[in-house]
């Protein structure tokens, strides 16, 4: 399957955009954690913190 040049070009844009967004997410959550919180900024990633999180939402 050809592409055309502008097509591929738009594709790349596209997902470097989402890519970007994601990264930004992710430092996001390590500053309001980490920084402005009292926890770790490596601690929004453990698995423990999520299910405590997702435990508190429910109804």
């Amino acid at each position: 399957m050809y592409l055309s040049r502008d097509v591929l070009i738009s594709l790349i844009k596209i997902l470097s955009v989402i890519a970007l967004a994601v990264v930004l997410f992710f430092v996001g959550l390590m500053i309001g954690y980490g920084g402005i919180g009292d926890g770790s900024p490596l601690h929004v990633f453990s698995r423990a913190l999520w299910q405590h999180i997702f435990e508190f939402v429910q109804f």
